[in-house]
């Protein structure tokens, strides 16, 4: 059963009080024939613009500006992109702020939690690990725990991009979504309801959402992949996952990391857009053909997260 907070009347209303502290990020109307498809118009929400580089800060000030923090502070385990939006949302209101990440974090997402001056602890193989660390902390310490994607002011605010999106293009009929533990797609798809096609994108070796589908619940998954530092956690979430059955197209495309490495290199090739896989992971659904548009269909894609280098592509 889908959660009674989780509509797109909450969801305005959390626009409405985190609005002064995001960016509203921008689209870019493009053509598939820039990227050697057949033309096709496609609109690209470019949220890896948005602070700490990733959608995620939508999510940590939701939790940060609606929920009661003890004087310990806030605390978050994440692949990445979450720990930076919890650590800069924290540094920017005030609070005190710990961070967990596995080692499989990229450089480029652990200097920026760095930067933001939030307590920093690198731990474990997999994001599961960095999670287990971050709840016998909490047990200690007092502190707010602050889920990536199990937590409904968390799925709040990602809905936002939703939001966004609906107003910035209004004429879509589909939008592919990249899915790790579910939180973006999930908040999306209570924020249309069914209103567009919403099709959910996967790595190969980390397919979370698949498997819950198959299964009819959340499910273990593998935990692989280039883009494993964003789309890989053990399983979706279970607040999402009702939104999943009733809303996002039954068939996720799963799609392997050598497109998603061909996407990266496509869009700062067209656009001079530098993705980290997990943000180009939805854009290689159509690069590689694993998703092929009817003829007039206007497809969105959402570019979910910039943290990476142009280095990390050209290599």
């Amino acid at each position: 059963m889908i959660d009674s907070h989780l509509t797109s009347d909450a969801i305005r209303a959390v626009h409405s009080r985190i609005a002064p502290h995001i960016r509203r990020t921008p689209v870019v109307a493009v053509d598939g024939a820039d990227f050697g498809l057949a033309p096709m118009p496609l609109t690209l929400k470019l949220e890896l613009l948005q602070h700490s580089g990733s959608f995620k800060a939508r999510g940590a000030f939701t939790n940060l500006l609606l929920r009661d923090v003890p004087a310990a502070g806030v605390v978050a385990a994440s692949g990445g992109n979450h720990g930076a939006a919890v650590a800069y949302a924290a540094m920017k209101l005030g609070m005190p702020a710990k961070i967990f990440v596995p080692i499989v974090s990229s450089p480029a997402k652990i200097a920026r939690i760095r930067s933001y001056g939030a307590d920093l602890v690198v731990t474990g193989e997999r994001y599961a690990d960095a999670l287990a660390a971050s709840e016998a902390y909490v047990a200690e310490s007092g502190a707010l725990p602050v889920h990536a994607f199990e937590q409904i002011e968390t799925l709040q605010g990602q809905g936002t991009v939703g939001l966004e999106f609906a107003a910035q293009a209004p004429d879509l009929d589909t939008l592919l979504v990249a899915v790790g533990g579910g939180g973006l797609i999930g908040g999306i798809a209570a924020w249309y309801a069914g209103g567009v096609k919403l099709i959910a994108v996967e790595p190969t070796l980390a397919p979370t959402l698949t498997n819950a589908l198959a299964a009819g619940h959340p499910v273990d998954a593998a935990t692989g992949s280039i883009a494993a530092d964003s789309l890989a956690p053990r399983r979706v979430g279970e607040l999402m996952f009702p939104l999943a059955q009733a809303y996002v197209a039954p068939q996720v495309i799963l799609v392997t990391d050598d497109a998603i490495r061909l996407a990266q290199t496509a869009l700062w090739d067209a656009l001079r857009i530098v993705a980290e896989p997990g943000g180009a992971t939805a854009f290689a659904a159509l690069l590689s053909g694993q998703y092929q548009p009817a003829l007039g269909e206007r497809v969105g894609v959402l570019v979910c997260g910039g943290n990476s280098t142009a280095v990390d592509f050209t290599r």
